[in-house]
């Protein structure tokens, strides 16, 4: 089986693009969505990111936990918001190389917005094998693209409920 290096959910979300854009655009409230990330550490910036703003994200699946060192890439205001995933470690980022590539696209419907988050895998340098391998350890038994895929989407189901909720009020 051939790996995937990209996965791709959407969600129709009762909200702007601009209101969409700025809950995502803040790497630091990312942990209050996300099954895996537990929002930033350190020096993270307050506020919506712009283009070369780099912050240490924070994960955790099940017992394990690391830190990841990323860059913003693309910060389009309503539109896109884009970051890279580049050195990983236990406690500190400290393992560099292309890891990841997370994109949040913003597109207005008739009832609000159609949020669409893109994981890529960056690990292209990776043999499939060595790749297929690591990933079935780190996440029990899945292809990570497989992994992905439900995590994106309860990513996405949540933003939905915090957003239409706050959006009610």
């Amino acid at each position: 089986m051939s790996r995937v290096f990209t996965v791709r959910r959407s969600i129709d979300i009762g909200v702007t693009p601009e209101v969409a854009y700025q809950a995502v655009s803040r790497p630091e409230d990312m942990g209050r969505w996300s099954p895996e990330n537990r929002g930033t550490t350190g020096a993270a910036p307050v506020g919506p990111a712009v283009p070369g703003t780099s912050f240490v994200g924070r994960n955790k699946r099940g017992r394990f936990r690391w830190v990841t060192r990323c860059t913003v890439t693309v910060a389009e205001p309503g539109s896109r918001f884009a970051f890279r995933v580049h050195a990983i470690g236990a406690r500190r980022p400290r393992l560099r190389g292309p890891i990841a590539t997370w994109e949040y696209r913003f597109e207005a419907t008739d009832h609000g917005t159609r949020v669409t988050e893109t994981w890529t895998d960056d690990r292209r340098a990776w043999p499939d094998l060595a790749a297929q391998v690591f990933d079935r350890i780190v996440t029990r038994g899945q292809t990570f693209a497989d992994f992905q895929i439900r995590n994106i989407d309860r990513t996405l189901q949540n933003l939905q409920r915090e957003l239409e909720r706050a959006n009610a009020a």
